[in-house]
């Protein structure tokens, strides 16, 4: 009986563990837990040495793109580019190869937009199962321990989708049971496939919107689960178990091109956003009904623009990077501008009440923000990789992630 009791309590043990390790891997995606550019981490470094954080590894052979690596604690996940190809590399947290699997074709462009190739979205870890899509619009999930892969699907050519001058750059959203995905078509705007097998739970024709280059967010109301996303001209939510459209904010001032990259993000009952840098809205907050479908502009500053840098959000004020190279943070009750502080401009996270700021110039900044004061905290210059400074930073058990086109970083911070 004693024997038998030992037995079952390593049997519960071991559930046990094994769900702690879902949960956390749940949680590997596009910036963060909540897709809101926060990681939970503690006792990072206040000030970072004069060359800056101790360098612990590079991978080299991503190839073209700026995608931003998922990461667990076991490895991460991140997409690359091969002659043309997608790929979705496997990396041990010592910086070694696992594997690598195809994912059909990467985007690389035509006219202008060939001057941004190569691999867009972060990909999505959930549970034992790993989720990503090509420039080109393939979506696919592997086996993270593996490689392999479990099933695939065309956005254009099964979801009627249509890719935008600059390619597919959605990271995936997954819950229990689907993925959330932005097609973009006429038909399909938006749509939720099994997760399981990539079939189609539903779709959605919204306001036939073509689509933009943010990602999904998902949100859980008291009484209903919803998904929220940008599309070229408007933000809009949905009902997570049909698809139905349950409100929408026009995002007025885009004919241009709608280049909506930035993912807004979702906080206490308030949704922020930072358009882009041609005329329109600027910074907007908005209030989310507690049902979901109404959403009311409560201010803007059309002063505040960001493209792709992303934004947080932080005891009600809001942070981006603008241009003219500065930080701001702006009043919780009208937006405007209460501080400034001079950095590169580029792509933003917070964790540890400090803002790491990966500047397109490939200069990252290390910014304290402590009783509402921003404080340089250290520098560090980029001296790995190829291409554009685009990815944005990714933290994760007191190592920072940094991809710059090829190569992938791994910098102690802790």
């Amino acid at each position: 009986m004693k024997n038998l009791a030992i037995t079952i309590s390593i049997l519960l043990l071991g559930l046990i563990q094994a769900c702690q390790q879902e949960t956390i891997q749940e949680n590997a995606q596009w910036r963060g837990a909540n897709r809101d550019g926060i990681f939970h981490e503690t006792d990072l470094l206040d000030q970072w040495p004069d060359e800056g954080p101790e360098l612990l590894w590079v991978f080299e052979g991503l190839g073209q793109g700026f995608a931003a690596p998922a990461v667990t604690t076991e490895g991460l996940f991140v997409n690359g580019e091969q002659e043309g190809n997608s790929y979705l590399f496997a990396i041990d947290l010592e910086g070694k190869l696992l594997w690598k699997s195809p994912n059909g074709k990467e985007f690389l462009g035509e006219g202008f937009s060939s001057t941004y190739p190569g691999a867009r979205a972060t990909p999505t870890v959930y549970g034992k199962l790993v989720y990503t899509t090509s420039g080109e619009g393939q979506i696919a999930c592997f086996e993270s321990s593996t490689g392999q892969e479990k099933w695939s699907v065309s956005i254009v050519d099964y979801l009627d989708g249509i890719v935008g001058e600059f390619g597919y750059s959605e990271s995936v959203a997954i819950d229990e049971e689907h993925v959330y995905c932005f097609p973009g078509g006429a038909s399909t705007n938006m749509a939720a496939l099994d997760r399981f097998t990539g079939k189609i739970a539903w779709t959605q024709s919204a306001h036939r919107d073509t689509f933009a280059y943010g990602s999904p967010v998902l949100i859980d109301l008291s009484d209903r689960k919803i998904l929220m996303n940008t599309s070229r001209h408007h933000l809009i939510t949905v009902d997570r178990s049909n698809g139905n459209l349950l409100a929408s904010y026009e995002l007025e001032g885009y004919e241009y091109d709608g280049e909506h990259c930035n993912t807004p993000v979702y906080a206490d009952g308030l949704i922020y956003y930072v358009a882009n840098d041609v005329p329109g809205q600027g910074a907007i907050k908005l209030k989310l009904s507690d049902d979901g479908e109404n959403i009311t502009e409560l201010w803007r500053n059309n002063e505040v623009m960001n493209n792709f840098g992303g934004l947080i959000a932080v005891n009600g004020h809001l942070f981006t990077t603008i241009k003219g190279n500065k930080l701001v943070a702006l009043d919780p009750d009208n937006g405007s501008v209460v501080d400034s502080l001079k950095v590169a401009t580029g792509s933003i996270i917070y964790t540890d009440n400090k803002f790491i700021i990966y500047g397109n110039n490939g200069t990252i900044n290390l910014v304290n923000y402590e009783q509402e004061q921003l404080e340089p905290a250290g520098q560090l210059k980029v001296k790995e990789g190829s291409g554009h400074h685009f990815s944005h930073p990714v933290v994760a058990n007191g190592v920072m992630y940094i991809r710059h086109g090829n190569a992938l970083m791994a910098y102690r911070i802790k």
